[in-house]
């Protein structure tokens, strides 16, 4: 039996003795099928091709691919006392970045900000003996389930001292943002958008099919973050960082959108 992962977006599925017929996640116009078809690789084949890092970005140490795979994202490790939440997923977790990290103090928690990013969450939570948290609203994405993932409902959520998910929607119903107080920091994965203009952001329904949202849902996500204080917002790939000024980023980028899609910008 073989839990397989899609090759475009990195979700891992049960384990099987064949790959699954389709991804879902890939049907999804939020993601894609490209056009040489659907493909498949194991966890063996995986971690042949590839290893783990871990390398400092920002506040942060990051724990991401090499050479880069599927979506291409990196993880973070948020200090949570005396160990680590990680946030966001990566496919692979090899021994020698686990033994690392179990030298630092382990993993207290997961904390996935929406379903492109679940991919290896299954492995990463049984190596380390800990709870997964992903919002109920994409429960229907969970192409892996287990005991391990612990569905949490509403409007935000506390996982340690400083530490809260914030559920604004977006780009998934469930999209989740995770506010760092201790760090100054929102870690935002693809609900709030680290874009190459730095002094902006971005939200998008689909970014590789480049759907938008709608101008009220984006100004939503905006009221959402209003009573949160952050100076710096980290995306889901290396450098992808705002260093300063994050809010009110947020906010004005906000309206900046909702007047672009009501045709109100030059």
């Amino acid at each position: 039996m073989t839990a397989f992962f899609c090759a475009t977006c990195g979700a891992q599925f049960t384990p099987s003795d064949a790959p699954p017929d389709n991804c879902p996640i890939c049907d999804d116009q939020r993601q894609y099928v490209p056009p040489s078809g659907q493909a498949w690789i194991s966890e063996p084949d995986l971690a042949a091709a590839h290893r783990t890092e871990i390398r400092r970005d920002g506040a942060y140490d990051g724990v991401g691919m090499d050479p880069a795979f599927a979506i291409g994202q990196r993880a973070l490790l948020v200090p949570a006392g005396d160990r680590f939440v990680l946030w966001d997923c990566i496919p692979l977790v090899d021994d020698d970045t686990a033994a690392e990290i179990e030298r630092r103090g382990g993993l207290a928690a997961i904390a996935i900000s929406h379903p492109h990013y679940y991919t290896g969450m299954v492995n990463w939570a049984r190596r380390f003996d800990c709870p997964v948290y992903l919002h109920a609203d994409d429960r229907e994405w969970i192409m892996r389930p287990h005991d391990a993932i612990e569905l949490w409902e509403g409007e935000t959520r506390e996982l340690a001292d400083g530490l809260t998910l914030i559920r604004c929607g977006g780009h998934f119903a469930g999209g989740t943002v995770l506010h760092d107080a201790a760090n100054d920091a929102l870690l935002s994965g693809d609900i709030v958008q680290v874009i190459p203009d730095r002094d902006w952001v971005g939200f998008m329904y689909s970014y590789p099919n480049l759907i938008p949202l709608p101008a009220e849902t984006v100004l939503a996500i905006a009221r959402t973050l209003e009573p949160y204080a952050f100076d710096a917002i980290y995306g889901a790939w290396w450098e992808r960082i705002v260093p300063h000024d994050g809010a009110a980023i947020v906010r004005r980028s906000g309206e900046r959108y909702a007047r672009a899609v009501r045709g109100e910008l030059p």
